[in-house]
This record gives structure tokens, C-alpha cells and sequence, in this order.
């Protein structure tokens, strides 16, 4: 597996592994979430050619590999804020979005971020319990900036409040002199 930047023809495939990443959400009681619509194209596209849309591939000698995992992000409030990751469940369990997490830092770092940031859902193992392992920590209300009020009212707004969310956030060092991969 690689991570690599989005290409125009994987966009498809990116929606792809969001329907099927949802799917799971169906066994928590979480139908809405497994049912939610993909990201549009011209949305994927957007932070492609931003930047800031990544994808892990599958390598399979020929191309650039089929995607299995996608992370998408946006600047926000000087962190670089983590949109949506998401991961095929066959390719599940097996580091893929660690990796894409350890890409998005290495790439806050050079672009002069102080950390990740991301909303999730509170009690959903693969969710905030799984970000907090991997050093994201959970803000109090009086934490948060100005943009993640936004994103939150957003959130708000498109019903994500009916389950418990979080902002959490993960502090990125200066000098990155560790394997790359975010700080624990």
C-alpha cells in the first residue's frame, strides 16, 4: 500500500469506499450515517486540486493501484482539519488509516500547521476511541475556534447530533525527528 495524491479518475472510487466505510455504521443503530451520500465529485475534486485529497492504494503492478482508503482535509483555524477518512472494510484493520493520518501530519508540518483536528462520533470504536489511541485528544467546548464552531453547527444542521460528537485534536511538533507518524 502507498499513499499518494488523488487523481481525477479515482474520485469515483473514492465514493466508492465511502458508501461500503458506512456500511458497518447499519449494525450500531446508525442507518442515516450508513445511508449518507458520498462526498460529490466536484467536492473531491475541490481538495484535489487543493491538495489535500489523498488516497491509499492498493499496489497491483499496474498504475497507480486501486484505492482502498481516502482522507480528505482543509485548513482550519491554523491545524489542518481532517474532513473525512475513510476506509473499504477489506482493507480494514490493517493500518491503512494510520497511514493516511501520518501522511495528512507529515504534510501539516511542512506547510507550517501546529496540529490535526477532526470531529467524530463520540462512542463509535472506529471513531473517537480509535483517534484517541493514536494521540488525538478530545477538546472541551471552550477549546474549540471559531471554525470548529462552524463545523460543528454544520454537523448541527445536517443531523450528526442525534449521536454524541467530538472535536479532537492531535499536536504536531515541530521538528519531526520521530518514524512520521503522528505523536502518541
Amino acid at each position: 500500500m502507498r499513499i499518494r495524491p488523488a487523481a481525477p479518475a479515482d474520485l469515483p472510487a473514492l465514493q466508492d469506499v465511502e458508501r461500503t466505510a458506512g456500511a458497518p455504521f447499519r449494525d450500531l443503530g446508525m442507518p442515516e450515517i450508513a445511508d449518507d451520500d458520498p462526498p460529490a465529485l466536484d467536492e473531491l475534486e475541490r481538495y484535489r486540486k487543493a491538495g489535500r485529497c489523498w488516497v491509499a492504494a492498493e499496489e497491483d503492478g499496474e498504475g497507480d493501484g486501486r484505492p482502498v482508503g481516502y482522507l480528505i482535509a482543509e485548513p482550519v483555524d491554523g491545524a489542518l482539519h481532517v474532513e473525512q477518512v475513510s476506509v473499504h472494510p477489506d482493507a480494514a484493520r490493517r493500518g491503512v488509516g494510520r497511514a493516511l493520518l501520518a501522511h495528512a501530519a507529515r504534510h501539516a508540518r511542512e506547510e507550517g500547521w501546529t496540529a490535526l483536528t477532526l470531529t467524530t462520533f463520540a462512542d463509535v470504536p472506529w471513531n473517537a476511541p480509535y483517534y484517541a489511541r493514536l494521540g488525538f485528544r478530545t477538546l472541551a467546548e471552550c477549546e474549540l475556534t471559531p471554525g470548529l464552531h462552524r463545523i460543528r453547527a454544520e454537523e448541527s444542521a445536517h443531523g450528526l447530533d442525534h449521536w454524541p460528537r467530538v472535536c479532537m485534536r492531535l499536536e504536531l511538533p515541530r521538528d519531526d525527528t520521530t518514524s512520521g507518524g503522528p505523536s502518541r
